[in-house]
C-alpha cells in the first residue's frame, strides 16, 4: 500500500523529521531531488480557491522533474457528481500521486482508501498539513531547529491566536507536538479546537515531550513563544456564519504588545487581512517571517513528496488506528 499524507499524524515524530530535513536540504539545492524524472505525472485538484497552494504545488512538481496535472473541480466529472471512488479508481491509473484541496476530510480519506499512488492533503475543512511542514521549516530556519541535529523543534513554542476550531490550529495541535513542540492554541471560548483532536496531541505529546495549551488568554499563549501565528478570522465556507464578527476576535489580533511579550518570529499562512487578525506594523515588521514560510511551501512540499515516493510499502495499521481513534471520539463529542 501506499503511504498517504491526509493529516500532520500520518507522519511519526521521526518521519516528520526526516521531511523537514530533506526540506532544509532542498531550500539550499531545489534539484538535489529528481523523483518524477520521466516525466512523471501528479495530479493536482482544486475544489477550493488557491494561489500559494497551487503555485507551490506545480512548481515544486515540476522541479522534481515532473508533469503537474492541474484539474479544477468545475472543468471535471468530479465537479458533476462523479463519485470520489470513480475518480480515483481512473486517476490512480495514470497518475504518481493525486494532491487534492477540497472540503471534508471524508473526501479525501476516501480517495486514500481507493488509491494505489500517495495521496496529499492540500487542505480540508479540518487539517491543513503541508502548510504546517512549510512553518515547522520555517521556524527550524530562523530559530537553529533541525541544524541542532536530534533535538530537532523540540522544546521551542508556538502560539497560534484566533479561530482555534479551524483547520489550521487543529494542525498546528497535531504537527507542532509530533516535533515536540510546545503548542498553545489562544481562541474565544466559541471557537475552541475539536475535543477529539486536543486528545490526539494531548497523546502524541506524552511521548514526544511537547505539550498542549488551550486558553481564552492571547497574553498567556504568546508569553516567551519562539512563533507566534495567527489565520484570517473568516475562513472559506464560512463567510456569513453566526460568531465571526470581528467583535468576537478582536481581542486575539496580532499586536506589537503581544510580540514584544513573544520576542519571537510571526508566521501567517496567507492571505492576511491587515488592521484584523494582524496589525500591519507586525506582519510589515522585522518579526515577521511570511514570505520565507511562503517559500517554505514549494521546499517542504517536494520533500514530502520525495519521501512519500520512496516509501510505498510502509503503510501501518497504527495510522489507520489513530484515524478511527479520532474519528470515534469526534462523533461522541
Amino acid at each position: 500500500m501506499p503511504r498517504h499524507f491526509l493529516r500532520d499524524d500520518d507522519l511519526s515524530p521521526a518521519e516528520q523529521k526526516e521531511v523537514l530535513a530533506l526540506a532544509l536540504e532542498l531550500a539550499g539545492d531545489r534539484f538535489a531531488k529528481r523523483p518524477l524524472e520521466g516525466p512523471r505525472t501528479v495530479a493536482v485538484m482544486f475544489d477550493k480557491a488557491s494561489t500559494r497552494t497551487r503555485v507551490s504545488f506545480a512548481t515544486g512538481i515540476a522541479e522534481l522533474g515532473g508533469s503537474p496535472l492541474v484539474i479544477d473541480a468545475g472543468s471535471s466529472q468530479l465537479g458533476r457528481g462523479e463519485s470520489v471512488a470513480d475518480t480515483t479508481e481512473v486517476l490512480t491509473r495514470m497518475v504518481s500521486a493525486i494532491v487534492w484541496r477540497t472540503f471534508g476530510q471524508e473526501r479525501i480519506e476516501e480517495m486514500a482508501a481507493h488509491a494505489t499512488v500517495p495521496v496529499v492533503n492540500a487542505l480540508t475543512d479540518e487539517f491543513h498539513p503541508c502548510q504546517i511542514l512549510a512553518d515547522l521549516q520555517t521556524i527550524a530556519q530562523h530559530t537553529g531547529g533541525l541544524a541542532e541535529g536530534d533535538a530537532a523543534l523540540a522544546g521551542r513554542s508556538l502560539a497560534y491566536l484566533g479561530d482555534g476550531a479551524n483547520n489550521m490550529a487543529h494542525s498546528y495541535l497535531l504537527g507542532g507536538v509530533t516535533a515536540g513542540m510546545d503548542v498553545r492554541i489562544a481562541s474565544p471560548a466559541s471557537h475552541r479546537p475539536d475535543p477529539a483532536i486536543v486528545a490526539r496531541a494531548e497523546e502524541i505529546a506524552a511521548s514526544t515531550g511537547g505539550a498542549v495549551l488551550v486558553t481564552d488568554d492571547p497574553r498567556e499563549a504568546v508569553a516567551g513563544a519562539t512563533a507566534v501565528i495567527t489565520d484570517t478570522w473568516v475562513s472559506m465556507g464560512q463567510e456569513g456564519e453566526d460568531g465571526r464578527g470581528e467583535e468576537t476576535f478582536a481581542p486575539f489580533q496580532v499586536t506589537s504588545e503581544l510580540m514584544a511579550l513573544s520576542g519571537g518570529i510571526f508566521l501567517h499562512c496567507l492571505p492576511a487581512y491587515r488592521g484584523k487578525e494582524v496589525a500591519a506594523e507586525v506582519i510589515d515588521g522585522p518579526a515577521s517571517v511570511v514570505w520565507d514560510e511562503a517559500e517554505n511551501r514549494l521546499h517542504a512540499q517536494k520533500a514530502l513528496l520525495t519521501w512519500l515516493l520512496e516509501h510505498p510499502d510502509e503503510s501501518t495499521a497504527a495510522h489507520a488506528v489513530a484515524h478511527v481513534r479520532t474519528r470515534g471520539a469526534r462523533e461522541r463529542a
